[in-house]
């Protein structure tokens, strides 16, 4: 009887840590976009554009676009967490397009999980 009830204790110790360890909340998913100019000032409202391409020999649909103006500090935020789920490796590689006026500027950005990935990008 009683190495019943050390059994149904220890099993419900480790149901009880296992949920503990597996109910973690997810952390913000951020892309920073800085945008500076040739002699190195912010650039502010400027139009950044985020977005997927097809890597197969057949072009598919973009899966991914996004558009945001930089603000005062020459940033522009992109919040991925309704793309991002836990336990999925990585997030995204994308794109980045930066135009304002007559100055353009391009780049890539390697989006990861939980973080706040920043890539700087210079327009001429």
């Amino acid at each position: 009887m009683k190495l019943n009830k050390y059994i149904a204790f220890c099993l419900l110790a480790f149901i009880g840590f296992t949920a503990m360890i597996g109910c973690r909340k997810k952390q913000d998913t951020i892309a920073k976009i800085v945008v500076r100019d040739a002699s190195n000032q912010a650039v502010v409202g400027a139009r950044v554009v985020l977005y997927g391409q097809s890597t197969t020999s057949t072009p598919a649909s973009v899966t991914s676009y996004d558009t945001t103006s930089t603000n005062s500090s020459g940033e522009a935020v992109f919040n991925f967490n309704e793309k991002y789920q836990l336990g999925q490796a990585g997030v995204a590689v994308l794109n980045i397009d930066v135009d304002k006026g007559a100055l353009t500027g391009q780049g890539i950005i390697k989006v990861e999980q939980e973080v706040t990935t920043t890539e700087t990008v210079f327009v001429q």
